[in-house]
């Protein structure tokens, strides 16, 4: 990419940086990738950086606040310092796609949060950074939420074409703080093509399970799955759960990270092992109940995100949906890092005009190019 006083041409494959920092509060993601918004031609390397102890109660106390609220202002100062930190050591990126911090999502309402400066950002790392993905697309009545789908078609695309994946639809499920789903058909001529993607959150993830964690045991998250697994199901809260009228609102659709809290209140009486379980086997029930809007049944179900390393949630997804559930590296994909790698992808899109989101992934009622671009 050609760079004339700061601003980019737009010609050829781009080297972007895409970075994300979930609700689930864990740190920063930071992956390279190679794209001229449609294609990719390749992957780089990737990051991590853990909030500290401080760091993670600065965001944690600003959650479900908008601009202006308590805490917001130290919450976005530090998203755009701890992401200027780790997006230091990746010279090499010419674009960098920043997500900043959701603090509150409210589409039919307020509208949707994202904490952090973009302009601030580009000006500490002297590069142009897109941001603000979300705002655009819930100011022409979309959801805003989730945005991952059009980059899944793109990684389905790939995955075909390296022998990965056959050339069938295939379902992507990403368990961060919320789960969200995306249907895919990589035959399609591009991912705003009408049929080419369907997708909507599914329902809580890890964010009820990391939350009881951290209040009862002061850990951050259940490793790998052992509380729950030696935990006993209440199958009178999840009946509950599933009774609730998302589940049969059709999709696209989107959640807060603490829309269901009441979740947590249905298991406050169990034991740990217990309550550990029933929330684990909530998300894989939301996400069986989410399998009966597919437009053709997946042969597999690709899952993303911190949730695939935990054996008790992958369990209950293997009993809750009937299809192949693995990772996604099945795919030759990376699963840490595909929510960092589509802000990278969907900062060139946006870069070149180009839509990063539409009417089947967050109901929006035409193609929307969303972002913001700002330059050092």
């Amino acid at each position: 990419m050609r760079v004339i006083k700061g601003k980019p041409l737009m010609d050829g494959f781009i080297r972007a940086l895409g970075m994300m920092s979930g609700t689930s509060l864990d740190g920063v993601d930071a992956a390279m990738i190679e794209t001229d918004g449609i294609r990719i031609a390749g992957f780089g390397r990737s990051a991590y950086a853990a909030y500290g102890d401080n760091e993670a109660h600065v965001l944690h106390a600003a959650l479900g606040r908008w601009q202006g609220g308590e805490g917001v202002a130290e919450a976005a100062a530090l998203s755009v310092a701890a992401h200027a930190g780790l997006a230091a050591d990746f010279p090499e990126a010419e674009l960098v796609g920043y997500h900043g911090q959701t603090l509150a999502h409210d589409p039919k309402g307020r509208g949707t949060h994202q904490a952090g400066d973009g302009a601030a950002l580009a000006r500490a790392l002297g590069r142009p950074v897109v941001w603000d993905f979300r705002s655009e697309d819930v100011r022409q009545g979309g959801e805003g939420a989730p945005l991952a789908p059009f980059f899944h078609w793109a990684c389905a695309h790939w995955a075909v074409g390296q022998g990965h994946l056959p050339q069938a639809p295939v379902a992507f499920l990403n368990l961060g703080g919320v789960g969200n789903i995306t249907w895919v058909d990589p035959s399609a001529a591009g991912p705003e093509a009408p049929g080419a993607c369907l997708a909507f959150d599914t329902g809580p993830a890890n964010a009820p399970v990391n939350d009881l964690m951290r209040a009862r045991l002061g850990r951050e998250r259940d490793e790998g799955g052992a509380l729950a697994l030696s935990g006993t199901v209440s199958e009178s809260v999840i009946g509950g759960f599933l009774a609730h009228p998302y589940f049969t609102r059709l999709p696209p659709k989107s959640l807060d990270r603490d829309d269901f809290s009441s979740l947590s209140t249905a298991v406050a009486d169990l034991s740990d092992a217990d309550a550990a379980a029933t929330l684990t086997e909530a998300t894989a029930a939301a996400v069986g109940a989410g399998m009966a809007f597919m437009p053709r049944p997946p042969a597999t179900l690709l899952v993303c995100g911190g949730g695939r390393h935990n054996r008790a949630m992958m369990a209950a997804l293997a009993r809750r949906v009937a299809a192949e559930v693995v990772p996604v590296e099945a795919a030759g994909l990376d699963g840490d890092m595909i929510e960092a790698q589509a802000f990278g992808w969907l900062a060139v899109r946006v870069l070149r005009g180009l839509p990063t989101s539409g009417p089947e992934t967050t109901g929006a009622p035409a193609p929307v190019c969303g972002g913001r671009i700002s330059y050092p």
